[in-house]
């Protein structure tokens, strides 16, 4: 670890190997809400090759920002990004009373070469008030930043879907008749799993079922989650934390002893992530896939929860199940060097202006000096 103060002497600014336990102390709370931004999310994919960027008040010691990064891309080019367990949520953590010239001092100070030259954030909600304050942040402390856009986000509102009844009367009496007919080649049950129930089994039973898929069988399996030892080991480490385990729920299709289909979630308080859904191909004529999504949103529904946040892509089930376009992601890039940033936005992305009312500021007027 290496760390000095600023000018000012008002903040302390460290880079710190790994992934550190303040990092969940901002988890807790944080601008953009995500209490599953914890120290075993951003390690599970690479649990011993990150360094975080640490920002704290030196008068009271209050956590400000932290951005936990690992290496991608080829090693020439020492670029990193911050990593997740699931790619649409992979964010910095900002304290809500975080302000931007605090967090351009960070950005600004030496430690922050610990970020490398160029460093990836996203995909991410492009209307994550966190990530608007890193935008102007780092503009402000001469960093340029790349945008691409990266797909848009579909959500289930779950309180409209509560008072009004859901499912409707002719999806219901559709999902009946699925049932009954997986009661004559079998014993159809549900089974839940959550914190403390999670096992190397059940990340394996996921993973059989996405072996059975059209996953394994139409495409190269980049979209699987449990499908090879490697996958699983990711979500096992995201499980060794109780916090991250209690967040993560399964709920899975059994016929007799076989496991069919099967929808994996996060609960983020009213907030529920749909991160991943299969089913074997075998028995797709059965609407499988759709029972195991619509028992998940039914049980979110039954918890109280106010949204089923779909993510991107395969909009037609997601419409067909109620759900609305409702924000845009974006990919981020943060560039030192502006004659690099021209460069790379001829393949990532355009430039993006400088964010409102921050044009006239740097980062050594900040400083006071």
């Amino acid at each position: 670890m290496y760390e000095s103060r600023i000018a000012t002497g008002d903040l302390r600014v460290a880079a710190v190997e790994g992934f550190p336990p303040e990092i969940n102390t901002l988890a807790a709370c944080n601008l953009a809400g995500h209490s599953f931004l914890r120290a075993a999310w951003y390690a599970a994919r690479a649990p011993h090759r990150g360094r975080t960027l640490l920002v704290q008040r030196q008068a009271d010691g209050a956590l400000l920002a932290a951005i936990p990064t690992v290496a991608f891309g080829p090693a020439i080019g020492r670029a990193r990004k911050v990593p997740g367990s699931y790619w649409p949520l992979r964010s910095p953590l900002i304290a809500p009373d975080c302000d931007v010239f605090e967090l351009a001092h960070g950005l600004d100070h030496c430690a922050a070469r610990c970020l490398g030259g160029v460093w990836r954030v996203g995909p991410v909600r492009g209307d994550d008030p966190a990530i608007r304050l890193l935008v102007a942040a780092a503009q402000l402390a001469n960093w340029t930043v790349l945008g691409r856009p990266a797909g848009t986000s579909w959500v289930i509102d779950l309180d409209a879907a509560r008072a009004a009844g859901w499912p409707r009367a002719s999806t219901a009496r559709k999902l009946r008749a699925a049932w009954r007919k997986l009661e004559e080649i079998g014993t159809p049950r549900w089974r839940y799993v959550r914190g403390a129930q999670w096992d190397t089994g059940t990340l394996e039973a996921m993973g059989r079922i996405e072996a059975q898929s059209w996953i394994a069988r139409r495409t190269n399996g980049s979209g699987a989650k449990f499908m090879t030892p490697a996958l699983r080991a990711l979500w096992s480490h995201a499980l060794t934390d109780p916090v991250l385990a209690d967040m993560l729920c399964a709920t899975i299709l059994m016929l007799d002893d076989r496991p069919v289909a099967f929808s994996f979630d996060l609960d983020n308080g009213p907030v529920q992530y749909g991160i991943a859904g299969s089913y074997v191909q075998d028995l797709r004529h059965l609407s499988i896939g759709k029972l195991a999504n619509y028992r998940a949103i039914e049980d979110a529904i039954a918890d109280g929860q106010s949204v089923m946040d779909m993510g991107v892509g395969d909009t037609g089930y997601k419409e067909q199940m109620g759900a609305v376009a409702a924000y845009d992601m974006t990919d981020l890039l943060f560039v030192r060097s502006r004659s690099a940033a021209h460069v790379l936005a001829q393949a990532w992305g355009e430039i993006w202006p400088p964010s409102a009312g921050t044009e006239a500021f740097k980062p050594h007027e900040m400083a006071g000096g």
